[in-house]
């Protein structure tokens, strides 16, 4: 079975305040989107909310992962189901080796009797330390204390890397990196680019998606996706900014605290299948 992450009219909201207001998309394996915008505008509340963080509550819609409901999931049976987040402000965990986290959250996915195998696993993660370039050391250190905001960047992708999740969702991972930084964390990412593994990268910026090409660049405003289309949409972004998209749209405000009354478009309520 083709890996399928379908989303069909979410709308979510958090403290009381609708952010999500309808959306559509879906994400099959083999394919990267890209999620960009304004700020304001709901893309890490998509993160959120599609990873099962307690403080977005879903007001409607359906969320699928390979035909299941992953609305009715805890957190960790998602994980276990094959979702994944990159954060973009990862937490710093005291007492637990970045060893010891990633074994444990391995063996969780596995089941009980098919745990890997100790030799095996320090073999593996060794060789994705040394494809994301990251000292030896770090497996041995506590999660991401004392990290710099680029190293938490590269562990988030090397958790990735050693989880090998269906669907990846990747929120603003290219927030704060330099250069150098982002080129080892898209080629994480790209060595991980399979017929049966599915991105959705959620970012500001062209940068990203020049080390990272997407087959799909979707434009989210007011909390829904208003317009999609390939590589070059970005491109174009980059070049012109939002404000095209507002006029030819009839958009005053991108954000999502505006009235629904003036965002009078025809909404994506299918979500684009761009083929």
């Amino acid at each position: 079975m083709n890996t399928t992450l379908r989303i069909d009219q979410l709308r979510a909201s958090v403290e009381g305040k609708e952010i999500l207001k309808g959306l559509s998309l879906e994400v099959r394996g083999g394919e990267i989107h890209a999620v960009m915008g304004p700020n304001g505008t709901g893309k890490s509340t998509l993160a959120s909310t599609l990873m099962g963080h307690p403080k977005y509550e879903v007001l409607g819609g359906s969320v699928t992962l390979n035909g299941e409901d992953l609305l009715e999931m805890d957190v960790d049976e998602r994980g276990r189901a094959g979702l994944f987040l990159a954060m973009q402000y990862p937490s710093e965990i005291t007492g637990v080796t970045n060893s010891d986290f990633m074994r444990s959250a391995i063996n969780a996915g596995r089941g009980e009797g098919n745990e890997i195998s100790l030799m095996k696993f320090i073999r593996l993660m060794e060789a994705n330390m040394k494809t994301l370039e990251m000292n030896p050391e770090f497996m041995h250190r506590y999660l991401n204390e004392g990290f710099s905001g680029g190293e938490k960047k590269r562990n988030e992708i090397l958790q990735m890397m050693m989880l090998q999740p269906k669907i990846t969702i990747l929120d603003e991972i290219d927030s704060g990196l330099d250069i150098d930084a982002l080129r080892i964390v898209a080629q994480g990412v790209n060595s991980l680019r399979s017929a049966d593994r599915g991105f959705l990268i959620i970012t500001h910026y062209q940068r990203l998606l020049d080390y990272i090409t997407p087959d799909f660049v979707h434009i989210m405003m007011q909390g829904r996706i208003v317009k999609s289309g390939g590589p070059e949409l970005a491109q174009r972004l980059e070049a012109e900014g939002y404000e095209w998209v507002k006029e030819e749209l009839g958009i005053e405000d991108e954000t999502v605290g505006q009235d629904e009354d003036a965002f009078q478009m025809p909404m994506n309520t299918t979500g684009p299948k761009i083929r």
